[in-house]
């Protein structure tokens, strides 16, 4: 079994800030990225910003000058820094994790966390 947990989330206002934490455990041989989905109401989940074992990061376009995603995916943890959030940012906030965890020579699985939720008013 593997579980990825989430932390971090909550209310805030316009313009404030937030860190997110996601750690992953269980039968794990290999992380081979860990990242971060936002699903706001009524609309399809989307990426936010991944980060690859070898330190590679993608970011979506809306938050690349305002989040920053950093981790230790060899300790299977993976965090977002939110900066200047704006109310467009609310939603539910997913930990992602690819990962193998039987072979090395296995396809990636993925993996979700539950869920956090955040909160910017206005």
């Amino acid at each position: 079994q593997v579980k990825l947990v989430e932390s971090g989330g909550g209310l805030v206002q316009n313009g404030g800030s937030l860190r997110l934490s996601c750690t992953a455990s269980g039968r794990i041989l290999i992380v081979d990225s860990m990242g971060w989905y936002r699903q706001a109401p009524g609309k399809q989940r989307e990426l936010v910003a991944t980060i690859s074992r070898a330190g590679s990061i993608t970011s979506a376009d809306s938050v690349k000058d305002r989040f920053t995603i950093s981790g230790d995916i060899v300790r299977r943890t993976v965090y977002l820094q939110m900066n200047s959030l704006k109310p467009e940012d609310t939603g539910d906030y997913y930990c992602n994790a690819n990962l193998r965890a039987d072979t090395y020579y296995d396809r990636p699985k993925t993996y979700w966390g539950q869920g956090t939720q955040v909160t910017v008013s206005s």
